[in-house]
């Protein structure tokens, strides 16, 4: 506002009052700061403004939730973080825009640009970390919920993903496993690292990788389901199933049960994120446990500390495993599944 005021060679009061519209300014001049304005990209910040006035911000909150995109807003875990965002943004006195951004698009963080809020919140990296990274050198007030990453120039809040993967694999493997398949998608930076926690557990326990008990796939609604009947039909001997999220965890019991095969006296079944419905589910699904709660909360506080100017630094939440049925020791058998046998 300093610069116009010098080009236009008026006060700084006169451009607030031109940008405005205020009819109190005469037209030519209100046309020609308003034109200077357009010439050198001028945009208010908002941020700063709202802060001074102490009015309401205007939070938006995207979940990659376009029909091409792999992660879904009908995700439970997604929507009860959402759920923790909405409640402390209401209680700071401030809005949420939830908006649908398709990140699989050539330019994936195009629609970014387009937003104009206060300040952004992205749950899940998806597949564009280096677009965020793009993104936030100009845009600084956004934060993300998603795993940490060596190169990361945003500020991200979320679960450790190593340790979580580490766990559930040990959890198997102390149970008695020793033929664990793990499914989920290991290519998004959070599933990766699950995954690197699954082959150090099973380096740590002296069992061979074997590649053909690994299937990676998206979140989409069936792919647990029809991952699991893949691995049925490979023919290879399985006794545990890590799953990369409990949605999937679900999807793949129910694939298992139409087979005739039991969990877990069959195959022992441990999920991610311990949404509500696990402990509800049948059989209760064992789970590594991320906190919604205080996770939503501290995006919201980082970005607020962020729009007000402060330096932050993202944060990894501990993680821990809560047992629960789908684990539970029996007297187990080893399942193989023949090609042939695709029972309806």
């Amino acid at each position: 506002m300093s610069d116009l005021a010098k080009l236009a060679g008026v006060s700084k009061a006169t451009v607030s009052r031109a940008l405005s519209g205020s009819e109190l300014i005469n037209p030519a001049t209100r046309e020609k700061i308003q034109a200077l304005a357009k010439q050198y990209n001028y945009r208010l910040n908002t941020q700063a403004r709202n802060f001074r006035l102490k009015e309401s911000l205007t939070i938006t909150v995207i979940i990659p939730s376009a029909e091409s995109a792999k992660w879904q807003i009908s995700d439970p875990f997604f929507l009860e973080l959402l759920g923790s965002i909405s409640v402390c943004l209401m209680e700071k006195g401030h809005e949420m825009l939830l908006s649908a951004v398709d990140f699989h698009l050539p330019d994936k963080t195009s629609g970014l640009s387009k937003i104009n809020s206060d300040g952004i919140i992205v749950i899940g990296q998806s597949y564009i970390h280096k677009g965020l990274n793009e993104y936030a050198r100009s845009h600084p007030q956004l934060v993300v919920w998603g795993a940490r990453m060596e190169d990361q120039d945003y500020c991200c809040v979320g679960g450790d993903n190593l340790r979580g993967g580490l766990l559930a694999t040990q959890h198997l493997i102390e149970r008695g496993c020793k033929h664990i398949a793990i499914i989920g998608d290991r290519e998004v930076p959070e599933g990766n690292l699950r995954y690197q926690g699954y082959l150090r557990a099973l380096q740590d326990a002296g069992i061979e990788r074997n590649p053909a008990l690994e299937i990676s796939i998206g979140s989409q609604k069936n792919e647990g389901y029809d991952a699991t009947l893949l691995l049925l039909s490979r023919g290879v001997k399985f006794d545990g199933i890590f799953l990369l999220s409990d949605a999937l965890a679900m999807a793949s019991i129910s694939a298992l049960d139409e087979h005739g095969i039991a969990v877990p006296k069959d195959v022992a079944i441990v999920g991610y994120d311990d949404i509500s419905l696990a402990r509800y589910y049948t059989p209760s699904i064992t789970s590594v446990h991320q906190d919604r709660e205080i996770g939503g909360r501290l995006l919201v506080e980082k970005l607020l500390q962020l729009i007000d100017g402060q330096e932050v630094e993202s944060f990894t939440m501990p993680t821990n495993l809560v047992v629960r049925k789908s684990s539970k020791k029996t007297t187990q058998a080893t399942v193989t599944q023949h090609p042939a046998d695709n029972r309806e």
